[in-house]
């Protein structure tokens, strides 16, 4: 199985391009099987998780032509012949769960299993179901499978979640987007991916508002069709190469973000001594690195606060750091396992609980390590950029998962590493 080296690069400097971002590509997709004409995406990242989603959608019926060098997906889902997705693709993926709300309202049937990914937490399923609940649909669950059914359709009705889950609520506003009535989704996550969803449910024909807020509100209607959508840029992704060139006290511009997505990442590194330059007529950044960053605290919260899926990352810029920072995790509680691994690289971290406590020192030793999961693989290969000697990273599928070719895009920043 391949690995990915890294030697001690000098400043990373150049032009970076982000892709479409994953986490809206992922319910995008499974939004297409509402659809009854062809759904064209455009901007889709070439992911591992992405190849999964559109097994998952083939499993069930739908027609997927996936151009890779155009980054264009076209789904053809008007002659979905199953309910039922396979085990094999489910436990591979979280994201594959969200093809259940869209089969429910469009079946009024669906049957699935536990769903897989990245081992950081519980991510419990139940407020997925609790929506469905509310819906009017019946719930059946075992060890292994879960199905729903509403065999005279979903009706709206209030729907309030316990905590602002992401999927939950991509989920409930695929659901209702074709139930009878008016569906309330509060307390809903705000997070600028379930913006891009409710905008790409509306081309299909949707009756979705407040989208970005706490409250969303769905007008159910009779049917969906076909629409053309550009998936919204990676904000982590490109908080990744942010700190990428902050790590290495380098000079990177970062195409295609939009900079009110990624506002908590940009004001960090500004505490950590970056200088940053909004191109707002590129729709880029321009990071320029310090010397050696300062020490910055950070607590990973609900969007719009600091971003869990960037928290890994920002552990390695504090581990050279000058000074003293606290990472507190307050979204998942099992996401600080990449602590172990950069401890083999001469880290400094000591946690208690959901908080790390990092002291930063001035330089790290190459080691092999694992990618334990998707972010933290990023974040060692980060760390890897400013260690001596040679860093190994091991079990890279999970980086494979959200990143596309990560590799390559750094070697064109001037890194040192490889993949063999």
């Amino acid at each position: 199985m391949a690995k990915i080296y890294v030697q001690k690069s000098g400043p990373l400097e150049g032009h970076v391009k982000i892709d479409g971002a994953k986490n809206a590509a992922l319910p995008l997709i499974a939004a297409s099987l509402l659809g009854t004409e062809v759904v064209v995406l455009e901007d889709v990242p070439d992911l591992a998780d992405v190849e999964v989603i559109l097994e998952v959608l083939e499993s069930l019926g739908s027609k997927v032509d996936y151009n890779r060098e155009e980054k264009l997906v076209k789904i053809d889902s008007r002659n979905l012949v199953s309910y039922n997705t396979p085990y094999e693709l489910m436990s591979k993926m979280r994201a594959s769960f969200l093809v259940m709300g869209p089969l429910l309202a469009r079946l009024g049937h669906t049957e699935t299993h536990m769903p897989g990914g990245c081992a950081i937490g519980k991510r419990p399923i139940d407020l997925h179901l609790k929506g469905f609940r509310a819906l009017g649909a019946e719930i059946v669950e075992n060890t292994s499978v879960i199905g729903a059914r509403a065999p005279e359709g979903l009706k709206g009705d209030l729907v309030y979640l316990d905590f602002p889950s992401v999927g939950a609520t991509q989920n409930i506003m695929m659901a209702a987007a074709l139930a009878q009535g008016e569906t309330l989704i509060e307390n809903a996550a705000k997070e600028p991916e379930i913006v891009d969803l409710a905008n790409f449910l509306n081309k299909m024909g949707a009756d979705i508002r407040g989208a970005g807020t706490s409250s969303i509100r769905i007008k159910g209607v009779e049917k969906l069709h076909g629409a053309t959508h550009q998936i919204i840029p990676d904000r982590v992704e490109a908080s990744t190469f942010m700190i990428g060139a902050a790590i290495t006290g380098g000079d990177v511009i970062v195409d295609n973000v939009i900079t009110s997505h990624i506002r908590p990442i940009i004001a960090k590194l500004k505490e950590a001594g970056c200088k940053i330059i909004e191109m707002e007529d590129m729709d880029a950044l321009r990071v320029i690195g310090p010397k050696r960053p300062r020490a910055t605290s950070i607590r990973t919260l609900p969007y719009p606060g600091y971003p869990t899926d960037a928290q890994a990352q920002f552990m390695a810029l504090m581990t050279i750091s000058d000074g003293n920072a606290t990472i507190e995790e307050t979204v998942f509680e099992n996401r600080f396992m990449h602590v172990d691994e950069l401890s083999k690289m001469g880290a400094l971290i000591a946690t208690d609980g959901n908080e790390a406590k990092v002291r930063g020192i001035p330089t790290l030793h190459g080691a092999n390590v694992k990618a334990t999961d998707l972010r933290a693989g990023a974040a060692l290969v980060l760390a890897g950029l400013v260690a001596e000697g040679e860093t190994v990273v091991d079990d890279i599928y999970h980086i494979d998962r959200g990143y596309a070719d990560l590799v390559g895009k750094l070697q064109a920043l001037g890194a040192k590493i490889d993949r063999r």
